[in-house]
């Protein structure tokens, strides 16, 4: 392995303690977890609705990491609030934690929001979005409503949104109030997969085919200036495929998810497993170059050699571990998180990528 020094440039952003004020129960499985940031944090932890926050833990020498979205208004901040939802999931570290022993007054290391789940929001707008979401695909969703309503009086919101019990339903005391609040420009349809509804067409899951009949008695999607996908990949893709259907433009449509276990990743082609390569990485202006084998991820192989680097969810949905590929080719596995336009630009996710060629060059600095 060699290192060298190269001119500094920008830091990345690093992680802060930050201490709990309050964690609200929201169902048996969520809770709401609330942070206050002092005041020379906030101009480092500013965040457009619909970012989402990367939290980490030591546990038994393991430094785990996982993002929650932020639901919160960027207004909130103003105040020294930043919240986020944390629905326990099975086998999950960080989310056992936080919805059975997180207390007010304690310290949680939290890194400053990312995520392209947004959009540009301006006073002077007048749209119509859209949500269709699943369980806990309600957080940055939750962030986006509250915060378009307030800052755009002209545009409205329509949410659809999909839960197994109303006593499952998340942030439904926040929703109720928003709904009280803008009686005419929120349009919220819940829709329950176990519990019968006065109307059959809300009984049942949001799958394609409700989302169908949704469309034709509740929503015009010709109506619609832009749409937000949050929740489980089966919901997100079946939702796409829907409006797809519909002549909603792939440019039209901002995605978001949470689970991606339905999709395996594709098999690798024996050639391309084969054999090392030689990466160089550049991280806040060094320069790091070591081997690793074609097998292997390229964000595993370099935390060998630089365990600083970015990195939470692991599997292509957060791209906290987005770099940009200056030289060489990578195949990702999966990528969830990157936008089309950054694709062509270069960028990867570095959890997802492994070596198609014998020398890659990797800028997490570009």
């Amino acid at each position: 392995m060699t290192v060298t020094i190269r001119k500094p440039v920008k830091r990345r952003p690093q992680f802060h303690p930050l201490r709990v004020s309050t964690v609200d129960r929201l169902t048996d499985d969520a809770v709401a977890v609330e942070f206050a940031v002092p005041d020379e944090l906030r101009p480092a932890f500013a965040f457009r609705a619909g970012q989402h926050l990367t939290v980490r833990r030591l546990v038994d020498g393991e430094d785990v990491r996982r993002s929650y979205s932020i639901c919160s208004t960027p207004m909130d901040l103003d105040r020294g609030r930043l919240r986020i939802g944390v629905r326990q999931v099975a086998g999950g570290t960080f989310s056992s934690y936080a919805t059975r022993a997180l207390q007010p007054g304690d310290t949680v290391e939290v890194l400053p929001p990312l995520g392209h789940f947004v959009t540009d929001l301006d006073p002077g707008r007048r749209r119509h979005y859209a949500a269709i979401v699943g369980g806990s695909g309600i957080t940055p969703v939750l962030s986006l409503v509250a915060t378009a309503l307030a800052v755009e009086p002209g545009s409205w919101f329509t949410v659809l949104y999909g839960n197994r019990y109303a006593r499952s339903v998340m942030f439904a005391e926040e929703l109720a109030d928003l709904k009280d609040r803008y009686p005419d420009r929120l349009h919220l349809i819940h829709v329950l997969s176990r519990e019968a509804q006065e109307a059959e067409l809300l009984s049942g899951r949001l799958d394609e085919d409700r989302l169908r009949a949704l469309f034709e008695m509740l929503v015009d999607p010709s109506t619609v200036d832009e749409w937000f996908l949050c929740g489980p990949f089966g919901l997100v893709q079946g939702a796409r495929k829907v409006l797809v259907e519909h002549g909603v433009p792939e440019t039209a449509v901002r995605t978001e998810l949470f689970h991606v276990t339905e999709e395996p990743p594709p098999p690798r082609p024996p050639e391309e497993e084969a054999g090392e390569a030689e990466v160089t990485i550049l991280l806040d202006g060094r320069t790091s170059t070591f081997r690793m084998a074609r097998d292997e991820r390229v964000l595993d192989a370099a935390l060998r050699v630089r365990p600083e680097l970015p990195f939470a969810c692991r599997g292509g949905v957060c791209s906290t571990c987005r770099a940009k590929l200056v030289d060489g080719e990578v195949r990702m596995a999966r990528n969830y998180a990157l936008e089309p336009d950054e694709v062509a630009a270069g960028y990867v996710l570095t959890c997802q990528s492994s070596p198609l060629t014998e020398h890659l060059t990797v800028d997490y600095d570009g």
